[in-house]
């Protein structure tokens, strides 16, 4: 005497699995789906890898070594290389708050001569810069791990109290 199923199932649908050939594939499709993302990573979409900007005028030349993508709790270096196409009594680096909103800035080497706030953007001021010279700049920054989105991180070199150069950039932050 064969057995049969007991009542609340039914062979079509608990033994045959009617209709369910469709779940092996997504599952294999989230899987796949879950693999993508380190391969993402690996080619440097969600940021870390750092990219050059430059911007010259008849002054100077600023450019900027830094990533414009991170994920929070990373740390990144961002290098500030001036160069004096003429003398530049009185250097002052002025940061927009986004290099500093949700993100901490570890060191800044050599030190600046003064540091300060011009309406709410970091100032650094970096003394003479003589024809023909360059001044090197080193921040170490770390992102905190609550911040995600985008900042602007804009960079403005003045000669005392004349601009000479605005260098324009965003920094996107990943979680």
């Amino acid at each position: 005497m064969a057995a049969s199923a007991p009542e609340t199932l039914t062979l079509k649908k608990h033994r045959d699995r009617a209709g369910e050939h469709w779940k092996p594939w997504a599952r294999r499709a989230l899987l796949a789906l879950l693999a993508v993302i380190p391969l993402l990573a690996a080619f440097n979409v969600f940021g870390q890898r750092p990219s050059t900007q430059t911007v010259e005028t008849p002054a100077a030349k600023l450019s900027l070594y830094a990533p414009t993508h991170v994920r929070g709790g990373l740390l990144f270096m961002g290098r500030f290389h001036i160069h004096a196409n003429r003398d530049i009594k009185k250097a002052i680096l002025i940061l927009d708050p986004g290099w500093a909103e949700n993100i901490t800035i570890n060191t800044i080497e050599p030190s600046p001569l003064g540091e300060g706030s011009v309406n709410g953007r970091i100032s650094l001021e970096l003394g003479h810069i003589p024809q023909g010279q360059s001044f090197v700049l080193y921040m170490e920054f770390q992102v905190n791990p609550t911040n995600v989105g985008h900042r602007s991180t804009d960079v403005e070199l003045y000669d005392d109290k004349t601009k000479l150069l605005k260098l324009h950039r965003t920094i996107t932050v990943f979680p």
